[in-house]
């Protein structure tokens, strides 16, 4: 199975992450809800025993693929989410502005 397929997301009424878990390790990205229209990425942590792999890339592309299909805004505060928006321009449609 691959790192995007095993990605695993615990949602609750203001707050959420992304997860991914191998080997014992654990890799997470983090948000919070403003409202129903949009959610800010505040954190990705990736252990070193990921690094290299994508799994971060991989933790933010499924947050993007989901706020398109639930219809909501992206609002990346994090550094590393915020540099992944600046490399992938096809990811403005979820960019809150």
């Amino acid at each position: 199975m691959s790192v995007s397929e095993s990605i695993i997301v615990e949602d609750n009424d203001s707050k959420g992450r992304y997860l991914y878990r191998a080997d014992g390790h654990e890799a997470e990205m983090t948000y919070s809800k403003i409202g129903t229209s949009q959610i800010i990425i505040d954190h990705t942590g990736v252990p070193e025993a990921f690094r290299g792999q994508g799994v971060g890339v991989a933790l933010v592309t499924r947050a993007v693929e989901d706020a398109r299909a639930k219809g909501i805004k992206i609002r990346p505060l994090c550094p590393f989410a915020t540099a992944q928006f600046r490399r992938h321009p096809e990811w403005a449609d979820v960019l809150a502005r």
